[in-house]
């Protein structure tokens, strides 16, 4: 076999990247600007014993490729890369270590920690600056010659759902489906398993629109965590950016076929799929991490390093390393793999892990940036939703708001403000920009309101549920002490720490679970829910689940059993948000009078059923938001967008009156009281005459809508308010 491959071996072709089936065999092609030789190895089905090595025979715009004819999909291969071992100059080249293609489109096997995985050997007296010579190749994940057809069954492509009726909602492959019911044992904690129809018809009947997945790219687990019986369970650690990890196939050598059924089906749900990205860093971390891909085939290229010092690491990340992307060469890398997955696998977007990184020159944040150019101007990646964390660790890392055009962002500052005001911290003052979708940050360059993705609660930190049942982190099953997570949690435990029996303490914590997520949906902008919230899944106080694969992370579907009327509580809030376009307005809404309509589009009110004034801001923790739809011309609006909404804020600890504002004759129906129960039996619109006085209950959000203008089928039940509107 060895000769028979090494006579056929053709020069092939530089481009694409990576190992290429074409039917008839296998295009390879590697960048490398500083090395000497590439060879490629090939393995047997085991993935253990190397059965061919072989050198690329041309090297063209510092790609080195080669065409081997007869290769087939499963084949299993690495790379040895030549050139100097100079750390001091950026460069660590080491052919006996086995490297992984940086474009597999597939992958087989485990890492196995060992020594030999290190360029250098680990205890020597010259550390990182030494030579090590043992194979690291039997310790190695191989990458797999994958078979890209796949029967899309006629489904045009991607599922993109328009950014005002968007609704992400952030989950994880795994720890989803691992305790659900529904979903065959077999197939939980996979791709196959987040397909089931059962599982998307939930998150379809709460109203969310696109499921948003933590990090399906192939990731390696730290060694530190699994010498604790810890893993990397987040996955934010990636090693390789074109093969969904295999880990969550139910046949790991069909891994990225089961990928696209998921897929598949999340689109014939009716759902997008958005990918949670991390191209800020790699797994191979800082100087004195292993040697698995991108430091052996290219360090100095695909790193950002001291300018001064390249034996060390920029380390903007807080992982140790920080990928480069100011090389051309990079960004071609990372602009591939997102088209891949949008051409290949159909996803509908991406959220940006530590996203300021990508607009990193060396110079600091520019949102000018080659990368965000190249997204900007790309025909593929400018009609994906694009969203960005944008932070990171390094110098001036804080960016929100400061992304192009095009780009959406989180912004943790709606996070921290809803917090704050629900526990009564904060006053009026603080709440009202970011119920209009943060114009502060983004309302620039015509950006518009749904740029702001707000969340109250994500993967990193507490879950609704435990934002009102802790007041402490409780992180000791991470085995760190309890010194890892944030310690700012902005939330309350309303008098005891965890569960209680308390009647009280129960009643208020749901009805600030009500009042947050009621906050989260009738906010201007795109709101993203965690997965569970909408039953009140609970972490039991850790704040930072990363390496917990267990009941502590997964998604406990007993709970939601029992959540039912939450459950009913969130669909009825997405449903609210579909009916009244005013509440995802896809421009930012003004205070301005409309001489011509006499109205205005936006109106703060207060307990006197008056506007707030000037000292109000800094006291009001009781106000109202009145949003007038006929303040926009009739032409121009969405069927429903003439309504007129009252949205009522009380953070005050009891009983507030509110007088209900006046606008001609017409009654307010009510909508929504979080201080009522969704248990009710029997439900009956409940609607009050202008001027009205709603005693309005401690701790709690109600929702208004003028009759006649798409307020019709309201429900609370009429056995729970008194007939002076003061719920009992």
């Amino acid at each position: 076999m060895t000769s028979i491959l090494k006579n056929k071996l053709r020069e092939g072709l530089p481009y694409p990247r990576g190992a290429t089936w074409d039917g008839k065999g296998v295009n390879f092609a590697l960048f490398s600007a500083n090395a000497t030789k590439v060879e490629l190895c090939l393995f047997d089905d085991s993935g253990e014993t190397e059965i061919e090595r072989i050198a690329l025979p041309e090297y063209t715009n510092q790609v080195f490729h080669g065409y081997v004819p007869d290769l087939e999909p499963g084949q299993n291969y690495g790379y040895r890369v030549h050139g100097p071992y100079d750390p001091h100059n950026g460069h660590r080249f080491n052919p006996n270590k086995l490297l992984l293609d940086p474009y597999a489109r597939g992958y087989f096997g485990e890492l196995k920690w060992d020594h030999a995985l290190f360029g250098y050997t680990i205890g020597h007296p010259d550390d990182d600056l030494s030579f090590d010579r043992r194979d690291s190749a039997r310790f190695m994940p191989k990458c797999v010659v994958v078979d890209p057809n796949f029967d899309w069954k006629g489904h045009p492509g991607r599922n993109p759902i328009a950014w005002d009726r968007t609704i992400a909602y952030e989950t994880h492959v795994r720890g989803y489906t691992m305790k659900h019911p529904k979903v065959p044992e077999e197939l939980r904690g996979t791709y196959l398993g987040l397909a089931n129809k059962d599982v998307l018809k939930h998150i379809r009947d709460i109203g969310a629109t696109s499921i948003e997945l933590l990090p399906v790219h192939t990731f390696i687990n730290d060694s530190h965590l699994l010498e604790n019986g810890l893993t990397n369970y987040w996955g934010y650690n990636t090693i390789g950016f074109f093969a969904p990890d295999p880990r969550y196939a139910h046949e790991p050598e069909q891994t990225l076929r089961e990928f696209k059924e998921m897929v598949s089906a999340i689109h014939e749900a009716g759902l997008e799929v958005i990918l949670d990205v991390v191209y800020n860093h790699t797994a191979e971390g800082n100087e004195r991490g292993p040697t698995l891909s991108f430091k052996g085939i290219d360090n100095a290229s695909y790193y950002r390093l001291l300018p001064d010092q390249k034996r060390y690491y920029i380390n903007d990340t807080g992982t140790g390393n920080t990928v480069n992307l100011s090389h051309p060469r990079v960004i071609q890398m990372v602009t591939d793999s997102l088209r891949y997955w949008v051409t290949e696998t159909h996803v509908d977007g991406f959220r940006f892990d530590l996203g300021t990184i990508l607009a990193r020159e060396p110079n600091g944040f520019d949102n000018q940036s080659g990368f965000l150019k190249a997204c900007s101007q790309d025909p593929t990646l400018s009609q994906v939703k694009l969203i960005a964390e944008p932070w990171d660790c390094g110098p001036g890392g804080y960016q929100v708001g400061e992304f192009p055009p095009g780009w959406a962002e989180w912004n943790d500052k709606f996070r921290d403000v809803v917090r704050d005001f629900w526990r009564g911290d904060v006053t009026a003052g603080k709440l009202a920009p970011r119920l209009l979708g943060s114009p502060d940050e983004f309302n620039h360059q015509g950006r518009k309101p749904y740029a702001c993705v707000n969340f109250i609660t994500a993967h990193d930190g507490f879950t609704l549920n435990d934002i009102v049942t802790y007041n402490e982190k409780h992180n000791d099953a991470n085995g760190e002490d309890n010194k890892d997570g944030s310690s700012d949690n902005r939330s309350f435990n309303y008098g005891v720490e965890g569960p209680t029996d308390d009647p009280e303490i129960i009643r208020v914590r749901a009805r600030q679970i009500r009042n947050m997520l009621a906050t989260l949906l009738f906010s201007q902008g795109t709101p993203m829910i965690l997965a569970g919230d909408e039953f009140a899944r609970t972490q039991n106080g850790n704040n930072n689940a990363y390496c917990q694969d267990s009941d502590i992370s997964w998604v406990n579907w007993d709970i939601a059993e029992k959540g039912q009327s939450l459950i009913r509580f969130v669909s009825r809030l997405t449903a609210l948000r579909s009916r009244f376009p005013i509440l995802r307005r896809g421009r930012f809404l003004t205070e301005a009078y409309n001489e011509e309509l006499g109205v205005k589009e936006l109106t703060w009110v207060n307990a006197g059923g008056g506007e707030l004034q000037g000292g109000d801001w800094d006291s009001a923790r009781c106000f109202g938001l009145m949003l007038d739809g006929r303040a926009r011309p009739t032409g121009l609006m969405k069927r429903g967008e003439d309504a007129t909404l009252l949205l009522v804020f009380n953070a005050w600890h009891d009983f507030v009156e509110f007088k209900l504002p006046s606008l001609g004759d017409q009654r307010w129906r009510l909508m929504i009281d979080t201080n009522i129960s969704e248990e009710a039996d029997e439900r009956e619109d409940l609607s009050f005459e202008p001027g009205f006085v709603y005693g309005v209950t401690g701790r709690s959000f109600l929702l208004f809508a003028l009759e006649g203008n798409g307020a019709e089928g309201g429900h609370v039940g009429r056995s729970q308010v008194d007939n002076k509107g003061v719920a009992r």
